[in-house]
């Protein structure tokens, strides 16, 4: 069998491949590991800081949320304020106006009863004048009793139309 397998000639290729593989440790094995492992801790830390990511854009949106519902609550505290003001606003006018028209409604009675007054002077002069003319008319002619009753009765008549 000797002449089938050259023994030198697999001694030298054994040689030569464990002369290749420690070259290759020796200077490919370290960068192609170093290179392999630096994609590892990239892709690690890329995969961190998605989450760290994740994690932050999760407490941002609750942040948001509980803001969106503080906000609400003072939307609806405002609404609330101004109804209220509102409401007060409107007594008050109310209130105003309730001092208002009593005060023009006393100045009308005030009014009325000073016209009342200024219409009974009127009145208390027109009789006056009609009782010394009346009078006047029965000194001036010496009258009999039917003479006198008539005068009497047309200075009523007089009075009753004064009015």
């Amino acid at each position: 069998m000797n002449g089938l397998i050259d023994i030198k000639l697999v001694l030298t290729q054994i040689l030569g491949f464990l002369v290749m593989v420690w070259i290759l440790g020796k200077f490919a094995w370290g960068p192609i590991v170093a290179g392999l492992e630096a994609r590892r801790q990239k892709i690690a830390d890329d995969f961190a800081d998605a989450e760290r990511r994740r994690h932050d854009a999760e407490q941002l949106r609750l942040k948001y949320e509980q803001e969106m519902r503080g906000v609400e609550v003072q939307a609806r505290q405002r609404i609330q304020e101004a109804v209220a003001e509102g409401q007060k606003v409107a007594e008050e006018i109310k209130a105003q106006a309730h001092v208002e028209a009593q005060s023009r409604l006393q100045r009308a009675e005030e009014e009325v009863l000073r016209q009342r007054e200024k219409e009974k002077e009127l009145v208390k002069e027109k009789i006056i004048d009609l009782s010394i003319r009346t009078a006047e008319k029965i000194l001036r002619s010496k009258l009999d009793d039917p003479a006198q009753r008539r005068l009497a009765g047309e200075f009523i008549d007089e009075v009753g139309s004064a009015r």
